[in-house]
């Protein structure tokens, strides 16, 4: 029992953690996050507003020209600026957009099966804006020249339409442009009905002699999420090139840095990732290629994974082909999974962050998602899926209840030892070994039905928070995203009071069943005999009400299942080792009236 205990404290200690982070870290970081966007706005504006505003210093020969939307941001919507220049569109049954014929860029792309809020009719995800607005972000495929090459595609190259004008599953949209050198580019834009982008350049050269040229591609971005890189997903920059493997870069950890170079690949992918979203690409074979991951400061700030593969030769007369992929678009782990194996993109599938512990969070989710495709409801797949990882420890779990039921049956005889070996600690401990042995007792044992919920409860948190799967799935009743807190509260009679309380009042329904379920769970053990375990025991689920109210509904859920399976799982292997069962006597004691120090 002894143990028991302390594996309760060290979970309520694990989560207490985690709950003030969240409060303390993550809240204030968000606000002052905002604040630093806001900050940065005013800033461009001022920019904006001042005469001869810093453009950005010339690209050096051989190297990536620089972004366009660089010196200023303009004040227009963002149906403004999408109007000053010609486009091509892009329809899909997931995307909806349009190519910037200026540059042949992807800078308008709009989620069609995402919503920023729970309610259908809130606006889409709009995932690429045009570089002018302050949420500006894009993919950009472009080449590098010389001399002999002549003006070459690049960010302000302005492309002609061959042909059909709207980009769909089945109807390609080809671009052309050709300099004064004899060159000419063809582009060909085609796009599968999810997410991947393939992006086909033919150069020809109708020349006198053979050209070298590089291809170069990039994601910018000029803003970064409200919350971004907090410890349990990366959002920032991202990559899986060359022998160095996975690279990741926090938005903070790249403007301390500025830069980072690793060794050249001839595979792998790179890009910008969000919570949700990403935009990533996948150089061609054919080169080896450059990557980078970089942080600029000169005219707007931005954020910028790039490419720059070796120098692709042209003979006169001749042509040739270079390919590349743009994925855009939420990281739903079906289609990443698929990507990374049809397309054979190079662990393509850590674009998900399943942490560290990813042989249990990755388990997990192919467990709920495929409850989810039998019950249709995530809710009940979570439910479904404490219900299996109980059978599963279901053995273990009987031997540990088994044993905490005979820990009870003996108790009388631990009272005894500990009085009469009160001040000899070393025979007490001696005493109780023995009596271990003789009754056939494994004090440890009691403690796994406890630690094994620590591994299962973080892999659920994980999947909770960082899949999209999970954003936005409703339960029943008024839990219609189970990767967000319960929206109700105790303290305004759970929405009866129309007034707007602080974060740390949201008590909602769920998190106050999962406080009971814990305190009933507690008070089937007897009470612990030292007072201050018996005030932390006390305690603990009303501490874990409050701490876990903050949580996503979804895992609230989950933990208040689990402690009523445990309950009946224990009653009923207490009730056939013919142990008592204490809930009722715990609960008539703890309201009974407390007799004076007198009496």
């Amino acid at each position: 029992m002894e143990n028991n205990r302390n594996f309760f404290i060290t979970i309520a200690l694990s989560v207490l953690i985690l709950a003030v982070w969240q409060y303390f870290y993550v809240l204030p970081r968000s606000e002052a996050q905002r604040e630093a966007a806001r900050v940065e706005q005013q800033r461009i504006e001022e920019q904006k507003k001042a005469a001869g505003t810093d453009t950005g210093t010339p690209a050096a020969p051989g190297a990536i020209p620089n972004a366009p939307g660089t010196d200023a941001v303009t004040p227009a919507g963002r149906e403004q600026a999408l109007a000053t220049t010609t486009r091509a569109k892009i329809d899909t049954p997931s995307l909806e957009g349009s190519i910037n014929l200026t540059g042949a860029r992807l800078d308008d792309l709009k989620l069609k099966h995402y919503t920023e809020t729970v309610d259908k009719n809130s606006p889409e995800i709009s995932l690429l804006n045009p570089a002018a607005l302050p949420n500006g972000y894009y993919a950009e495929i472009g080449f590098v020249g010389n001399d002999k090459t002549g003006a070459v595609p690049g960010p302000e190259t302005v492309w002609t339409v061959d042909g059909n004008a709207t980009l769909t599953p089945t109807t390609p949209v080809t671009l052309t442009y050709s300099n004064d050198k004899g060159l000419t580019f063809k582009r060909t834009f085609s796009v599968d009905t999810d997410y991947m982008f393939t992006v086909s350049d033919t150069v020809q050269n109708a020349g006198t002699a053979a050209v070298s040229l590089s291809n170069y591609g990039r994601v910018t971005r000029f803003d970064k999420p409200l919350v971004a890189s907090t410890y349990v997903l990366h959002e920032g920059l991202i990559g899986f090139t060359g022998t160095e493997g996975l690279q990741e870069h926090k938005y903070a950890s790249i403007e301390s840095d500025k830069q980072f170079t690793p060794g050249k690949s001839t595979d792998g992918w790179l890009g910008i990732t969000d919570k949700y979203w990403a935009v990533t690409l996948v150089p061609t074979e054919k080169q080896p290629f450059q990557p980078r991951y970089a942080f600029f400061e000169d005219g707007r700030h931005r954020y910028q994974s790039d490419f720059l593969t070796d120098p692709i030769t042209v003979a006169a007369g001749q042509s040739a082909t270079v390919e590349s992929e743009i994925f855009a678009g939420a990281k739903e782990v079906g289609k990443i999974n698929a990507y990374a194996e049809d397309r054979q993109i190079k662990r393509f599938d850590l674009l998900i962050d399943w942490g560290w512990f990813h042989f249990i969070t990755k388990p997990m989710f192919w467990l709920i998602d495929t409850l989810y495709k039998f019950f249709g409801n995530f809710g009940l797949a979570i439910l479904a899926t404490t219900v299996i990882v109980k059978a599963i420890f279901y053995p273990l779990a009987n031997k540990s209840y088994a044993s905490m039921a005979n820990m009870k049956k003996v108790q009388p005889k631990m009272l005894e030892i500990r009085e009469k070996y009160a001040d000899d600690k070393m025979k007490q401990q001696q005493a109780m070994m023995e009596l271990y042995k003789t009754e056939k007792i494994n004090p440890i044992a009691g403690c796994w039905p406890v630690a094994l919920q620590i591994p299962v409860f973080f892999a659920l948190y994980k999947v909770l928070y960082i899949t999209i799967e999970m954003r936005h799935a409703p339960f029943f009743g008024w839990i219609q995203d189970l990767a967000a807190p319960d929206p109700t509260s105790l303290f305004n009679l759970f929405g009866l009071i129309p007034i707007t309380l602080p974060h740390m009042l949201m008590i909602g329904v769920w998190p106050l069943i999962m406080g009971v379920t814990m305190f009933l769970q507690m008070r089937m053990n007897p009470t612990p005999p030292d007072p201050t375990q018996a005030a932390i025991f006390t305690w603990m689920p009303v501490i874990f009400t409050f701490m876990m109210a903050g949580f996503p509904a979804g895992l609230v859920i989950y933990w208040a299942w689990n402690n009523t399976l445990s309950i009946l799982q224990q009653g009923i292997i207490m009730k056939r080792q013919g142990a008592k069962i204490e809930l009722w006597d715990n609960l008539v004691a703890l309201f009974r009236k407390k007799p004076s120090p007198a009496e």
